[in-house]
């Protein structure tokens, strides 16, 4: 019985000979703060440039800039937040990307947590996306991506052992 491709794949419509190494790498930020008036735990959404789909800040990697820096940049400018990003992956997940040509191509996303610290008067893509602090679970509802739904729910499992 010959072997199915990922399912990353097949949703792609991708050929069996795609691996887990043939998907393109990103890395992204989940920004969070405890709200000043509630204290509870919020995160940062974004919605996308073109579809206006619900996410996180993201992007490609940078010549130069490991994992963590480049999730960081992406916070900077495309929701306009700063604060201290952990150099430890919190997690992944996986998604297709709807390319300028049309082309649909899996991406695995590495995804750091960024403790926000301000929020930037500036930055690159302002006006160009919706910005959205909500708890854990209204981000879980909002994304599309199942792996995503999951990295929210295990930061609001794990809020207690994150330091305001």
């Amino acid at each position: 019985m010959p072997k199915k491709p990922p399912l990353l794949a097949q949703l792609a419509g991708i050929g069996p000979g795609l691996s887990v190494n043939g998907a393109r790498e990103q890395f992204g930020a989940i920004c969070y703060r405890l709200n000043n008036e509630t204290r509870a735990l919020e995160v940062l959404l974004i919605t996308t440039r073109e579809s206006h789909r619900w996410a996180i800040p993201k992007g490609w990697p940078m010549e130069g800039r490991t994992g963590y820096q480049v999730a960081e940049q992406e916070a900077r400018e495309e929701a306009g937040v700063s604060g201290k990003v952990s150099k430890k992956p919190f997690g992944y997940f996986t998604y297709l990307k709807s390319l300028s040509d049309g082309e649909r191509v899996p991406c695995l996303v590495q995804v750091h947590l960024l403790k926000f610290e301000k929020a930037l008067d500036h930055y690159r893509e302002k006006g160009q996306r919706e910005i959205l602090w909500c708890s854990c679970f209204e981000a879980a509802v909002k994304v599309g991506e199942p792996e995503l739904k999951r990295l929210f729910r295990l930061l609001h499992d794990r809020k207690s052992k994150i330091r305001p």
